[in-house]
């Protein structure tokens, strides 16, 4: 049997500590531990005692740190940060696991931490916030694992309490909440209360979305930003999704007034509705909870007229029949030919696919091609095997747009020169100039 060589047994790896020994370990460690390493190793020590023990050596550590005025250098920085997570790994992984209720506890004293530690630690890039803010996703599972009637208060009081900080990290973690916890949260901060203002209504609004609560949602919103065009109309859409047509028609309505371009249309000949994409969106939830499918499909054509929208646009012809559904199609190429916006017609049909109308479009509309746009490359190789000359009037328009920017013959322009003289090989349309003549408006 070979043996180890002696250069391997020396190496530090677990297998080789292993046969040192428990007894010759433990030496060592007392020997040599660190003040931060025996701190974690009396925690180790009591959470194999029990739940009580671990909480005890927690609550010491939490205490000293709060208690705390030292100010923490940029050299110091990286240990406090490592004994933040440390203490947050022992309290969610271990005590929590232990005794979840004393979990929490001990977890919402480690967030408290947070104020007094910002006035002390030079942090310049920000990594005390990041790692509470990470913590909010363990603090929203074991919260909503404890459920309302214990966790309830204790997030409510933080809430009413400490606001300014436990805003961002039970707003942060929300939609991660159970919504059992949710309904209750709000019924702690609502409850026989003024409206919510300011940070509370952030909070509110969004534990009102985890929770189905849409009355909760909409009292969060100020009167001022109630009449704003977008979130009018926002209102009216989740109250159509809610089945309260009569008030989603009235709050779509107070959207259209509210939109500025309608009120300086009044008093003027009837023209196109002056409207937002949300307030189209909101429009087709209305008359579909008003039950005139017909007329929101009419609506849906609207709005894919004015945002190409592949969404709308799949909706529509899934309700057709075999054969209806490719009259509608070519309808959707034809509008998107005619789209103001060139590139955002070439991203719906590209996407789509439908390279053969972009082709088209391509050769139609050249002159309106933006070359600075990033997708050309991709446009182009796609088109490059069944299209070549779209793919060709791609390449020449990322060329001539870089040079134009200042990137004169980088490597990405060469390379662009190169393959607009690959595909300009064969070329035969009169209207798309020679690749010498390319290459002398390009010089």
């Amino acid at each position: 049997m070979t043996r180890r060589p002696a250069s391997a047994k020396k190496a530090l790896s677990e297998a080789n500590l292993v046969a040192l020994g428990a007894e010759r370990l433990a030496a060592l460690l007392m020997e040599t531990a660190s003040p931060a390493l025996k701190r974690r190793l009396r925690m180790e020590l009591a959470a194999e005692a029990g739940a009580a023990d671990l909480a005890f050596e927690l609550d010491k550590r939490l205490t000293a740190l709060e208690a705390s005025k030292t100010r923490v250098s940029w050299r110091k920085r990286p240990e406090l940060l490592a004994e933040l997570r440390t203490l947050q790994t022992l309290i969610v992984q271990r005590l929590a696991g232990l005794e979840p209720a004393l979990g929490l506890d001990r977890l919402v004293a480690w967030f408290d931490l947070y104020p007094a530690l910002t006035r002390r630690v030079q942090d310049p890039k920000g990594e005390l916030a990041l790692i509470f803010d990470a913590a909010s996703s363990d603090l929203t599972a074991l919260a909503s694992q404890l459920g309302p009637e214990v966790a309830g208060p204790i997030l409510g009081e933080a809430l009413a309490t400490r606001l300014s900080e436990w805003a961002v990290w039970v707003g942060r973690g929300a939609g991660a909440l159970s919504p059992e916890l949710a309904r209750g949260l709000l019924v702690e901060l609502t409850a026989g209360k003024a409206p919510p203002t300011g940070r509370l209504a952030l909070v509110v609004r969004r534990l009102a979305d985890r929770a189905g609560d849409l009355d909760a949602w909409i009292l969060s919103l100020s009167d001022a930003d109630r009449k704003k065009p977008d979130v009018a109309a926002d209102i009216a859409r989740r109250l159509a999704e809610d089945g309260r047509a009569g008030p989603a028609r009235d709050a779509l309505e107070a959207a259209r007034a509210s939109h500025p371009q309608a009120r300086q249309a009044r008093g003027k000949a009837a023209g196109p509705e002056p409207q937002g994409e949300a307030w189209y969106a909101a429009e087709i939830a209305v008359l579909e909870a008003e039950g005139e499918a017909a007329a929101a499909d009419v609506a849906r054509w609207r709005l894919f007229e004015r945002t190409l929208s592949p969404e709308a646009l799949r909706v529509l012809l899934a309700k057709l029949a075999d054969f209806e559904d490719v009259v509608a199609l070519d309808r959707a190429f034809e509008i998107a030919a005619g789209h103001g916006d060139l590139m955002r017609a070439l991203a719906f049909l590209m996407d789509w696919p439908a390279h053969r109308e972009a082709s088209a479009l391509i050769l139609k509309r050249r002159a309106e091609l933006r070359g600075a746009h990033n997708d050309l490359p991709a446009w182009a190789e796609r088109l490059s095997a069944r299209h070549p000359q779209a793919a060709l009037l791609l390449v020449r328009a990322r060329a001539l747009a870089l040079r134009r920017l200042g990137a004169g013959f980088s490597d990405e322009v060469a390379d662009l020169i190169v393959e607009a003289e690959s595909l300009a090989v064969g070329l035969t349309d009169p209207a798309i100039p020679t690749h010498e003549a390319f290459l002398a408006e390009f010089r």
